[in-house]
């Protein structure tokens, strides 16, 4: 089963609350880290979290999953953010990149409300279980990687890689983040009336108190040059600077579509996972439709967008969190540590957060994926490892996820064309009649094509379809080319026992193709497909 770290559970306003509570302090220093990775102030980050995690919470189709700002999505408005301070800086105007980055975040959120407005999002039914596999494995590795950034000091640019901490340092986190970990795993052995990863960062941060260890204040400090966290509410950011001419249309629509496209994939995806985990269904395009509107004001209020966190939705399962009350306290509790509680956020010790994330790896990873080999076949296989190995190098969720559907469909296609079945007898009268079963479609025409020699056959042929499927385009034509190789032949080829669908599609094809349908025997009941 996956996730066998979860089980289902009703969710009530008190674990709901004590969930969002916990939820909101692995965001802080999760937001942090995706703001150095897109080159803008911890601040623009923090305000994403609060504005996706609210809104979607509120409104999105999935409730129990948290959205904030995301490393898939730093990763991708970086380039705004870089290219536009390069314009910027030929133009004497600065920070001219945040005004790209703004406009880029609102263009996606537009992107995406219209994804939800076609009912797009029903798509993801279309992923197939190893390519789900491959997705959450990668995931996992690429969450448990980025851990290992907290061991070190923050870097001088966005992008590059800090020092590693002093040797004792190290070890100090370690010992923290391994206590952390068995808090999380033997609490609630003792009580489930509380959150055991709440538990585990007070426990842990009380016990800094005694050691000097890495905090979020020192994160901040070396990345930002700043040891305090507070703000207020963000005026609105309109991009009113930028020139729009043709390459920067061209890089910020491009950049706009990619952010969009991640940000659907990652949260549908997420909100799939949820829906196994919890045993209940969201509504994916509900969940486009908020995620872009979140969007589009994370961007006017000056944020840099985001989309649904697999691991801090999996802290809010972990912890009891259900209804959309436990993402709403999050960000609400998220919006008093930036205006006031920032002092006392900044001393959480970072060994603490790693700890939690090392869980929600454990969590994440789909440990059955190891039983798998030998019992399941080849290719389904390859699919898993391709999407894991897809999302661990390259970082591109959404590359990954279309990889593993095309690969899953080519299969699927050959795998098809093999069974079809071409049975044949001759009736008294010397009909030759050829018995069809399977789907015939463009993967399995050309077998078929090459079973039908007119030399070999009676005046007279008929195809029975009771057992076969019409499917597409390529299968109205070889039956089209069959016709007429039996006719420049002197013979005849008709079709039987054709399904009401198939029937209908050969109707209204008849403009295109020529075939011959002939009438059914009395006892033949017509299947509806």
């Amino acid at each position: 089963m996956i996730f066998e770290l979860f089980r289902k559970k009703n969710g009530n306003w008190r674990d709901d609350t004590l969930s969002g509570l916990t939820v909101a302090l692995a965001l802080v220093p999760e937001a942090i880290a995706f703001s150095l990775i897109a080159g803008v102030s911890p601040m623009v980050g923090l305000w994403s979290a609060v504005f996706l995690g609210f809104i979607t919470a509120s409104m999105g189709g999935r409730p129990g999953m948290i959205s904030g700002a995301t490393g898939a999505i730093a990763v991708v408005v970086a380039v705004l953010v870089r290219e536009g301070n390069a314009v910027g800086d030929a133009r004497g105007i600065p920070n001219l990149g945040m005004q790209y980055l703004f406009a880029g975040i609102m263009i996606a959120g537009v992107i995406q409300v219209l994804f939800g407005v076609l009912k797009l999002g029903r798509f993801i039914r279309l992923v197939p279980h190893p390519v789900m596999m491959g997705f959450v494995n990668g995931l996992a590795i690429v969450i448990l990687v980025a851990q290992f950034g907290s061991f070190k000091y923050a870097p001088e640019f966005p992008g590059a890689d800090g020092e590693w901490l002093p040797g004792h340092e190290i070890v100090l986190m370690s010992v923290l983040a391994v206590v952390t970990m068995a808090i999380i795993y033997f609490f609630p052995k003792v009580t489930k009336v509380i959150p055991s990863i709440l538990v585990a960062i007070v426990v842990v941060t009380l016990a800094s108190v005694f050691f000097q260890t890495r905090t979020i204040g020192d994160v901040l400090l070396d990345g930002w040059g700043q040891s305090k966290l507070e703000g207020s509410f963000p005026p609105l950011a309109w991009p009113s600077d930028i020139i729009w001419d043709g390459p920067t249309i061209r890089l910020i629509l491009v950049t706009a579509f990619s952010a969009a496209m991640v940000g659907i994939i990652e949260s549908l995806m997420t909100l799939q996972l949820i829906d196994d985990m919890t045993e209940t269904r969201g509504n994916g395009n509900r969940e486009c439709l908020a995620q872009g509107g979140a969007n589009f004001l994370s961007g006017l209020f000056g944020g840099m967008g985001g989309c649904a966190m697999i691991g801090q939705s999996l802290i809010n399962i972990k912890s009891g969190g259900r209804g959309r009350w436990s993402g709403i306290v999050a960000s609400l509790a998220l919006v008093v540590f930036i205006m006031v509680g920032g002092s006392l956020i900044v001393k959480i010790p970072v060994a603490a957060l790693v700890g939690v994330m090392f869980m929600v790896v454990i969590g994440t990873f789909e440990w059955s994926t190891l039983r798998t080999w030998g019992r399941v076949p080849l290719h389904d296989i390859f699919v898993i490892l391709a999407v894991t190995l897809i999302t661990v190098f390259l970082h591109n969720l959404a590359l990954a996820v279309f990889v593993g559907v095309i690969l899953s469909a080519l299969v699927f296609a050959w795998e098809s064309a093999k069974h079809v079945r071409l049975g044949a007898d001759e009736t008294e009268d010397g009909v030759k009649v050829y018995h069809l079963q399977g789907v015939l479609y463009f993967g399995s025409v050309r077998e078929f094509s090459e079973r039908m020699v007119p030399s070999e056959d009676p005046d007279e042929v008929i195809i029975d379809f009771r057992d076969a499927r019409v499917a597409d385009y390529s299968s109205l034509e070889v039956l089209n080319a069959v016709t007429e190789r039996y006719r420049a032949a002197g013979k005849r080829v008709s079709l039987r026992h054709l399904s009401p669908a198939c029937a209908r599609l050969i109707d209204s094809a008849s403009p295109l193709v020529t075939v011959e349908v002939a009438e059914d025997d009395p006892s033949y009941m017509p299947v509806r497909m």
